[in-house]
């Protein structure tokens, strides 16, 4: 997609989401192999081996290969990747919450340079990463940004997030849909849930996915990166290149797709989920639906790392836009 342009209407169409998701389908079963056999990215495969040995004349050196548990390895990621997702979350909790909300009607300045600059992990970390330049426009935008706004948009998302819960979400219902309208999330890609340059698609699903991970998933950079590489950079008849892909005419540069719909997304991590699903059930591992979303997430992380020189010189070009960072 060309910058600043939204995606093409094509991706819409039923018939080009059915293409993404064979592409996707096609690719996953190769990273979910290197998936388990490095543990997620912690270790190195045999072929990766043989070629530092090359490269280093130590082509003497043989080991011997060992057939690896797959589901103990898997069961292992699981856990692994739940008490990352578990180890910040409460701070997540006790912002993202209706009633302590409430109380900020009052001092919303207190909100913003308190609870969100001090308190919320994601929007702390990007404001003192002083040694990343690029995130000056984020932290200008910070600062310039409506106290009130902000805690109007964080109290939407909570909202929402609840009431979806309350009356939409169906656990019995949920694997079984097969349309991404029928997640019904497409209200969050309005401006009642963006504080422009502050608050847009990666925070407000990071928001919600450490409120409910059974629902909503985590659309992070490495996420959209990995939809590129999971339908092996394929345009799918777009005009404008990939739908995952930011591409600057002007700049010539390409980051992953900032403006990405989140319903569109969560339609395709969703298939995700499922054919994760699948490939847990013949290992005979379980899932716990309550953190579907998890596992998912540390999935999509690992195929992103898998390409991260390329995309680390796909954005080595990249000045001063950085809407999207989160």
């Amino acid at each position: 997609m060309y910058y600043p342009n939204d995606i093409e209407e094509i991706c819409y169409d039923d018939d080009h989401i059915q293409q993404v998701l064979a592409e996707i389908k096609a690719n996953f079963y190769d990273y979910f192999e290197k998936f388990l056999e490095t543990e997620a990215g912690n270790k190195i495969t045999r072929i990766e081996f043989d070629k530092l040995s090359s490269e280093f004349g130590c082509t003497n050196i043989r080991i011997t290969k060992k057939k690896i548990n797959k589901a103990k390895v898997l069961k292992q990621i699981i856990d692994e990747s739940i008490e990352m997702f578990e180890r910040d979350r409460q701070k997540y909790l006790d912002i993202l919450n209706e009633e302590t909300l409430e109380e900020y009607e009052d001092d919303p300045s207190n909100f913003k340079n308190s609870v969100l600059r001090n308190e919320c992990p994601i929007i702390r970390l990007t404001l003192q990463n002083k040694k990343a330049k690029e995130l000056d426009k984020y932290r200008y935008e910070f600062r310039c940004s409506e106290p009130n706004e902000l805690l109007k948009v964080v109290k939407n998302l909570v909202s929402f997030a609840n009431k979806y819960m309350k009356n939409i979400y169906d656990e019995d219902k949920y694997e079984s849909i097969t349309k991404f309208k029928e997640l019904k999330l497409s209200e969050l890609d309005t401006e009642d849930y963006t504080v422009f340059g502050v608050i847009g698609g990666g925070i407000k699903s990071h928001f919600l996915y450490k409120l409910y991970p059974a629902v909503f998933s985590n659309r992070s950079r490495e996420a959209i990166w990995a939809l590129w590489y999971l339908t092996n950079k394929k345009t799918f008849n777009c005009t404008q290149d990939s739908e995952f892909l930011m591409i600057n005419l002007k700049d010539n540069t390409t980051q992953q797709n900032y403006f990405y719909p989140y319903e569109l997304f969560s339609f395709y991590v969703y298939n995700i989920y499922l054919l994760l699903k699948k490939e847990a059930e013949r290992l005979g591992v379980y899932i716990d639906k309550e953190y579907r979303y998890v596992l998912v997430d540390s999935f999509l992380s690992f195929v992103a790392q898998e390409h991260a020189n390329e995309i680390d010189e796909l954005k080595r070009k990249v000045k001063d836009d950085i809407h999207g960072y989160y």
